[in-house]
C-alpha cells in the first residue's frame, strides 16, 4: 500500500496541532463542560477531527496560532451537546416505569371534603342515622334499637338523607 505524500503531510501537521495545542483546549473545554473532564475529552477528540478534516485549508491558510479556531469549533461542539441534550427527552428506567403509579390523594381530600360540607348540611336526624349506617357500618336493626325508633324510620331517614347529599354533591338544590 502507498501513501500519498499529502496524506502524509496532513497526518504530520494534525500530530503537531495535537502535541501543540491538545492540553491547552482540553482546560478551555473542561470549564465549558462545566468540569466534565470526559466529555471535554470527547470534545477535544471531535476538534482534532475536524481540525483533521480541514487540514489542507489550516496548514495552507497561514494561521500563525490555530488556537482561536479550535476553541471555536470545540465551544461549537459543546453548544450543540447542549442543545441536543434539551431536546431529546430524558429516558425512563425500565424498572420505574414498570412501577405502579403513587396514589394521588389529592382526589380523596376533594372527596372528603364534599362528603363533609354535604354531611354538615343535613338536619341531626338524617346525619345521625348516615353516619351510624355508613361510617360505623351498622346495620339498621340496630340503628333503630341504638336510636329507639322503628327500622322503618331508619330506613326513611336513610333515604331522604342520601337523597339530599346527591343534590348537594351534584349541585342540583
Amino acid at each position: 500500500m502507498r501513501v500519498d505524500v499529502a496524506t502524509r503531510d496532513r497526518e504530520q501537521f494534525i500530530r503537531e496541532v495535537h502535541q501543540a495545542y491538545s492540553r491547552r483546549l482540553l482546560r478551555v473545554v473542561r470549564r465549558s463542560t462545566g468540569g466534565d473532564t470526559h466529555w471535554a475529552e470527547d470534545v477535544v477528540q471531535e476538534t482534532m477531527l475536524r481540525a483533521w478534516r480541514h487540514a489542507d485549508l489550516l496548514r495552507d491558510g497561514g494561521y500563525p496560532n490555530l488556537l482561536p479556531w479550535l476553541v471555536t469549533v470545540a465551544r461549537n461542539i459543546v453548544i450543540n451537546e447542549r442543545r441536543a441534550t434539551r431536546e431529546v427527552p430524558w429516558s425512563i428506567d425500565e424498572k420505574l416505569a414498570q412501577m405502579p403509579p403513587a396514589a394521588d390523594l389529592a382526589d380523596h381530600v376533594a372527596d372528603r371534603a364534599e362528603l363533609t360540607t354535604a354531611l354538615a348540611n343535613l338536619n341531626r336526624k338524617h346525619r345521625d342515622v348516615i353516619v351510624d349506617i355508613y361510617l360505623r357500618d351498622q346495620a339498621l336493626a340496630d340503628v333503630a334499637l341504638a336510636q329507639r325508633l322503628p327500622v322503618g324510620t331508619v330506613k326513611s331517614r336513610a333515604h331522604y338523607a342520601l337523597r339530599a347529599m346527591r343534590l348537594s354533591l351534584c349541585g342540583q338544590r
